[in-house]
């Protein structure tokens, strides 16, 4: 796999400005609906979490003699 920088910084460039003519209320509709987003995934990951901390398990132990 390649990547041409310039290519990406141009579709960037392009999205930028196809963003900008929009109007204003279709804006505000993009950003409720990445809030929605937002939120949904942020409730679907909420039993996972304690106290707005995020723990995970230690990765088991496969380590053999230990010299020392």
């Amino acid at each position: 796999m390649t990547f041409d920088l310039a290519k990406i910084l141009k579709s960037k460039r392009e999205s930028r400005q196809q963003l900008a003519a929009r109007p204003i209320a279709e804006k505000l509709a993009m950003l409720d609906a990445l809030r929605e987003r937002a939120l949904a995934i942020q409730q679907s990951s909420r039993p996972a979490m304690e106290s707005g901390v995020l723990h995970e398990k230690p990765a088991p132990y496969r380590g053999g003699k230990v010299e020392g």
